[in-house]
């Protein structure tokens, strides 16, 4: 009896220790949520009794929502997990069958598409195929790209619902709401929240990103991607760039930046050779900016080069696909 008691009085505790918590940390159990069948989708259906009606049949689901079945006519399935699909025919079946059995199982999923455009690898339209995370969908598209942006935007039907993000707003025509995540934070696990479930028809983009370029005495002159960074440290611009060519005067380096209201650029003289020695700190680059590293001929001969080179590298920015 005393242990009895003991445990009665161990199990109170913990109880009160529960309900003591700040909501945040108490135990959530996970919601799990069921494939829904949709219009579209295709079923596979056997039967105890009904073996050659069914056998080698796929089943499509109308866009009301009904398939039609042998012997048995007409049944809604829209709306239906495959658990319910499959009482609902038991149901159906009682009355020529004894103890029918029934199993239901979808061989193709066409009723919750959602888009994933822009910088990803495999843009398009997914298939949701039930509970779906946004790193999830990302990932059934493939990735995302090395150019890829900062924000990844989502747009949802009001008919599922505001998206749950502090960001979400309605778009002017009312009939979406529109929200934006930082891809890095929530990726990285900063921000788990914003790893939200996506819904049939939502559309997501993440639109290519800034670039900053790299012209003049290196390797590999161009246009380069920031992959989802705020900022880029000339270091790492060089990094990309392949490092110095040989006619290199990496101390009379300079940054060329775009000045609202000013047709010109901002030259900001940058010393190369200081900074790789960890003598000087190293600058970072803004969106656009470009690095121009120049050679050992004349100035005006590197001014015009640059001039060329930025044309060329502006042109890639601009063209590059999207």
């Amino acid at each position: 009896m005393k242990i009895k008691l003991f445990a009665f009085a161990a199990a109170m505790t913990i109880v009160r220790a529960q309900t003591l918590l700040p909501a945040q940390q108490k135990p959530v159990a996970p919601v799990i949520e069921d494939y829904v069948i949709g219009a579209d989708d295709q079923l596979k259906i056997w039967a105890l009794g009904f073996e050659d009606e069914f056998k080698d049949k796929t089943i499509r689901v109308e866009p009301n929502g009904d398939i039609h079945l042998p012997v048995i006519g007409r049944v809604k399935a829209g709306g239906m997990t495959t658990d319910q699909l499959e009482a609902a025919l038991v149901e159906k079946m009682k009355r020529t069958v004894r103890q029918p059995q029934v199993s239901v199982e979808i061989l193709d999923y066409g009723s919750q598409p959602v888009s994933v455009l822009g910088a990803v690898n495999q843009g398009g339209v997914h298939q949701l195929k039930g509970r779906r995370t946004l790193a999830e969908v990302l990932s059934m598209a493939g990735g995302i790209r090395q150019d890829a942006g900062a924000n990844v935007r989502v747009m949802r039907e009001v008919e599922w619902g505001p998206i749950p993000l502090p960001s979400a707003a309605p778009d002017p025509t009312g009939r979406y709401t529109v929200a934006e995540v930082k891809l890095n934070d929530m990726l990285s696990g900063k921000t788990p929240g914003e790893n939200i479930l996506i819904r049939p028809h939502d559309v997501i983009t993440i639109a290519p990103g800034e670039t900053i370029s790299v012209i003049g005495a290196v390797q590999k002159p161009g246009a380069f991607p920031m992959n989802m960074k705020a900022k880029v440290t000339v270091l790492e611009a060089l990094a990309l760039a392949g490092g110095y060519a040989p006619s290199s005067k990496p101390g009379s380096a300079r940054i060329l930046r775009n000045v609202a209201g000013n047709p010109d650029r901002q030259e900001i003289a940058v010393d190369l050779a200081k900074i790789t020695a960890g003598k000087a700190e190293d600058i970072a680059m803004r969106p656009d900016d470009i690095l121009l590293i120049p050679t050992s001929m004349a100035k005006k001969a590197g001014v015009e080069l640059a001039k060329a080179v930025l044309s060329a590298a502006v042109g890639v920015a601009i063209w590059r696909p999207f």
